[in-house]
């Protein structure tokens, strides 16, 4: 393979090496590569519950110029469509399967195109979201009565039963319980409730640990029966404030933006886009579909 093109590995530590820079140099649009190669070195491909990942970097002129990465489906930093192209033509001849892509919108729907075009696989658009970073945190005024805290041991059988209704209530798959909690996208972040005067918890927020000085704050969730309370906003200020203090330049979340309530909440509270994120699914090419 030339040194200009994309290079392939299953190796996380030579992987983060040789692109650990380049990802750090834009922690806030790439936060899913940070987080998820952390994740993968230092817990291993179990923590996915997926085949070994696939990682690959794109090398011009000796610097990395973009990455992706393969556990379930494929997620890719910014591409032009020339890039994105090859790589879809790269994958294609090595006969990987893809069952999803995400990225940027631009960066999706060029590989989403160019996949077709190889393998004949149909891209369907299942998810659309707006990747926010904070600029100046603006609590709300008023602050609902209550305090924020970190949760603890004593609170797990609650954070386990709310993660797993925010699960059904954004429709992803799959759920969450006691046995599988370890092993979940939830298992290494901390949380923070919002809880009323008399100690009751109203609302969570989760965060990753900082990588590459960048934290994001996922997931925000409020029982249905505590909404329209401020609780949302008042829990994500606390869980944006802590990532501050622990040193982090990029505080990151994402939203629907077919949700106009939570969008204008990061807003008020001093969020601003980076981007347009979209997932597009693959169906299998009719041939292998026959």
């Amino acid at each position: 393979m030339r040194s200009d093109d994309w290079h392939l590995t299953e190796d996380v530590d030579d992987f983060v090496a040789r692109a650990g820079d380049f990802l750090c140099s834009r922690p806030a649009l790439h936060t899913m590569p940070l987080t998820v190669t952390e994740k993968l070195r230092t817990r291993g491909a179990d923590a996915y519950g997926a085949q070994a990942p696939v990682l690959g970097r794109l090398e011009r002129a000796g610097k990395v110029r973009a990455t992706f990465y393969r556990l379930r489906g494929l997620s890719l930093t910014p591409l032009t469509p020339e890039h994105a192209d090859t790589l879809a033509a790269h994958l294609a001849a090595l006969g990987h399967s893809i069952p999803h892509v995400s990225a940027d919108h631009t960066t999706a729907t060029a590989f989403a195109q160019a996949w077709q075009r190889h393998t004949g696989a149909a891209p369907t658009l299942s998810k659309r979201l707006r990747l926010y970073r904070l600029d100046s945190l603006t609590p709300p005024e008023p602050l609902p009565e209550g305090r924020g805290r970190v949760v603890g041991e004593q609170d797990h059988e609650q954070l386990v039963r709310w993660c797993g209704e925010f699960l059904d209530t954004v429709g992803e798959v799959p759920g969450v319980d006691a046995d599988s909690w370890a092993d979940s996208r939830f298992g290494d972040k901390h949380f923070t409730f919002w809880e009323t005067p008399d100690g009751t918890p109203v609302s969570m927020a989760g965060s990753t640990s900082m990588v590459g000085r960048m934290i994001r704050v996922d997931p925000v969730y409020t029982p249905a029966r505590h909404r329209g309370r401020g609780y949302a906003g008042a829990v994500t200020v606390e869980a944006s404030r802590a990532a501050l203090a622990a040193g982090a330049t990029d505080v990151v979340l994402f939203a629907d933006p077919a949700d106009p309530t939570s969008n204008a909440l990061y807003r008020r509270i001093g969020y601003v886009p980076v981007t347009e994120w979209a997932v597009y699914d693959f169906s299998a090419p009719a041939a292998e579909a026959g």
